[in-house]
């Protein structure tokens, strides 16, 4: 075994000569905005806004999706510079592989595999919340059973009465057959429903900036400024969603040109919408009785707005569910490209005949998040999250400044502002906001890296195309 082949880096032309068994360009640039926007609104707002306030950063939870934004941001400009130079699936892992190296490669694309599939899994822990607060609402009362994992803890619940979230299984199962419909379709379905998310946080904005006491902004800071960050390194998997979507790039019609454009109109729209409902939730109720799972609903519930908590239940039910079409969506296409590069057995690379999509990995990756939102809860599912998507985010700036410097005259549609300084605060972010991550996490990581290290070194290095090719 030598450095050489664990470091090789598949040439730039070569990934854009790939073509697997085809998947179609379908999606124009609001589509693809749509879908980052889809992946970045979502549990942010209607459940993990409300939970990080509560129990973690208090009014200061602006400052967590602030602080969360910047890094993002670094990063974003980054994604932008290669979606634009490579529009091909795989976002992350192909960046890193045609820049740092095959086991890089691996190692990136290894991680979102569990993060996204992770996230979608939360997600929809965090819809079922929303469901079960809705059915309160409507005096519909579900069997203790079914609305929890083992473990989860309800006001007035027995210990041991939750069995399993049967609602989040449905949903993630639910998501990966509207995947397996074809892109167009599932397009369609997800611009839908985020043109209704955004109707519904307008809609919390506006009604609910007419009920804010500034005297709940006081303490700003309850849990001291280091809460703050803790809070941003928690927050963080819900302002990046551009990230999934530009694992897309394959099924843009016009991805040189369309694909940097969707990555920050998406993160700048989101953001502004993230800003305002933050300033709205904290201001309308203290933080020590936010609601952590269905913050909003039950916010307007409590000043007697029932009509208007029903709305946004429903209205989070289905626009977070624009979430986990998003990230199922990335980590299916990511699966997709490291099976097309025979670092993964090629049986996951085969698309549908009719349909082209990638639909074997797509029902493998749905089925393992919804046992993962079925029988985990929330806070232990979500620490599942987060440290292989900041560790994907050092890779690509680094590589995007040491490509710019190595091959300065590739034809680049978009070009990261401020080189390097720019890529640098990206990394220099990412590896801050690791360090809030508490140890479980690390532990957690840690032996998912030690399976992915045995598994690449004993069948994905010898099975890679790259080196087939090396012994022709």
């Amino acid at each position: 075994m030598t450095t050489q082949g664990v470091f090789r880096r598949k040439p730039i032309d070569q990934i854009a000569d790939d073509k697997g068994d085809g998947l179609t360009r379908t999606l124009g640039l609001w589509q693809l905005t749509a879908i980052g926007i889809g992946g970045i609104i979502g549990a942010g707002i209607f459940s993990l806004a409300g939970a990080v306030a509560n129990k973690t950063a208090g009014p200061a939870v602006l400052i967590s999706f602030l602080v969360a934004g910047i890094a993002s941001a670094a990063a974003a400009f980054s994604y932008a510079e290669f979606a634009g130079l490579i529009p091909k699936a795989g976002s992350a892992y192909t960046y890193g592989y045609a820049v740092l190296g095959e086991i890089v490669g691996w190692f990136i694309g290894w991680d979102l595999l569990l993060e996204y599939t992770a996230i979608v899994a939360v997600v929809a822990i965090g819809i079922s919340g929303y469901f079960t607060e809705l059915l309160s609402l409507l005096n519909i009362h579900l069997p203790q059973w079914m609305l929890g994992a083992p473990g989860t803890e309800g006001q007035g619940v027995e210990p041991g009465s939750y069995k399993v979230n049967l609602f989040a299984v449905i949903l993630c199962l639910l998501i990966a057959y509207v995947l397996n419909l074809g892109m167009k379709n599932a397009a369609r379905f997800e611009t839908t429903l985020v043109y209704l998310k955004i109707a519904v946080v307008l809609l919390v904005i506006g009604v609910g900036v007419f009920h804010i006491d500034t005297d709940n902004y006081n303490p700003f800071f309850p849990f001291g400024l280091s809460g703050a960050f803790t809070g941003a390194a928690t927050v963080f998997f819900a302002v990046f969603g551009y990230d999934a979507m530009s694992t897309a790039a394959e099924e843009s019609k016009d991805s040189q040109r369309h694909m940097p454009k969707a990555i920050i109109y998406s993160l700048a729209i989101s953001m502004v919408l993230y800003v305002l409902a933050c300033l709205v939730l904290t201001g309308m109720v203290n933080f020590k009785d936010i609601d952590a799972e269905s913050a909003f609903a039950t916010a307007f519930a409590d000043i007697g707005y029932n009509w208007l908590g029903i709305i946004i239940s429903v209205g989070a039910i289905l626009g977070i569910t624009t979430v986990l079409f998003t990230f199922l969506l990335g980590a299916a296409r990511v699966g997709y490209s490291m099976s097309r590069d025979g670092l993964l057995p090629k049986w996951f690379a085969k698309t549908h005949p009719v349909k082209h999509v990638p639909s074997r990995i797509t029902w493998v990756l749905g089925i393992a998040s919804a046992v993962i939102a079925g029988f985990l809860p929330i806070a232990e599912a979500a620490e599942l999250t987060n440290i292989g998507i900041l560790l994907a985010f050092v890779v690509v700036c680094v590589a995007v400044i040491v490509l710019r410097y190595k091959q300065p005259d590739l034809p680049r549609t978009f070009r990261t502002p401020g080189m390097p300084v720019v890529p640098i605060i990206g990394v220099i972010f990412s590896i801050w906001l690791i360090t809030f991550l508490n140890p479980e996490t690390w532990a957690r990581f840690a032996i998912w890296f030690v399976i992915g290290m045995v598994i690449y070194f004993t069948y994905s290095r010898r099975h890679s195309v790259m080196e087939q090719q090396s012994k022709q």
